[in-house]
């Protein structure tokens, strides 16, 4: 039996936009006020993608509005850069696949594993405009078939 997983935040539109060739679980670096802010769901990763700087990886562009405001240092940005823990192969994986193919990395969730904030990211193809129309008309036809199907 698994761990019991608590997602914060999504990014739906990752998977409507990406076509996903290999996922990884991340730890991320975050003070505690930011902690108690994502487990209380505060943590947006709309629109916001992973670089890779001096061999470590950074989630740029999240969001972690705070719980408690007032009890926050003055100098809080929401929008920083935040540090990703990932083993360095899988930094070296990443970068040379940055490099070489064309690809980006994406956050897919974020998620609370035994009381850890962990992000789910993968290396990801962006898809065509002719792949995303096939994927419209086949949702359309799954939600068709199971609308027949309750009647």
């Amino acid at each position: 039996m698994g761990t019991p997983l608590f997602i914060v935040s999504e990014n739906r539109r990752a998977r409507f936009d990406f076509q996903f060739l290999q996922e990884f679980d991340a730890g991320i670096v975050l003070f505690g006020y930011e902690v108690k802010a994502a487990k209380a769901g505060r943590f947006d990763i709309a629109g916001s993608f992973v670089q890779i700087r001096d061999s470590s990886a950074y989630l740029i562009g999240s969001r972690i509005s705070l719980l408690q405001p007032k009890n926050s240092p003055a100098t809080y940005t929401e929008r920083r850069d935040r540090q990703l823990l990932l083993s360095e192969t899988e930094i070296k994986l990443l970068a040379g696949s940055l490099h070489t193919k064309g690809l980006t990395v994406v956050p897919i969730s974020v998620f609370i594993k035994r009381g850890l904030v962990k992000v789910h990211i993968a290396l990801a193809k962006p898809k065509k405009n002719f792949d995303k129309k096939d994927a419209i008309r086949q949702r359309d036809l799954d939600r068709d078939m199971a609308r027949a199907a309750s009647f």
